[in-house]
């Protein structure tokens, strides 16, 4: 990666921070509201590319990380939907 297309690429993230903050808590519209809450996300999980923004490092390591991130994200939300299951189940039980 070239310092321009680093530069370019930590720009990007974080101007979809700032947009995504932007959307959430603007007062005019409900639909960009829910882009904001979606984006947000997207872009948190992006900006763990940020430190890996810089000249020197290959596509394969940057798809690593990219990789572990989405990894990450995969568990975080197969133990909420699950967490979320158990409680339905748990409703249920006590009726």
């Amino acid at each position: 990666m070239t310092a321009l297309q680093a530069k370019l690429i930590e720009r990007g993230i974080i101007g979809l921070c700032v947009l995504s903050i932007l959307a959430i808590f603007q007062p005019f519209s409900m639909t960009l509201f829910s882009i904001g809450c979606v984006t947000v996300v997207i872009s948190a999980l992006a900006f763990n590319l940020v430190p890996f923004c810089r000249e020197g490092v290959t596509a394969r390591a940057m798809m690593k990380v990219i990789l572990i991130v989405l990894i990450i994200l995969g568990v975080a939300a197969a133990l909420g939907i699950g967490t979320a299951f158990a409680y339905v189940a748990y409703i249920e039980s006590i009726r």
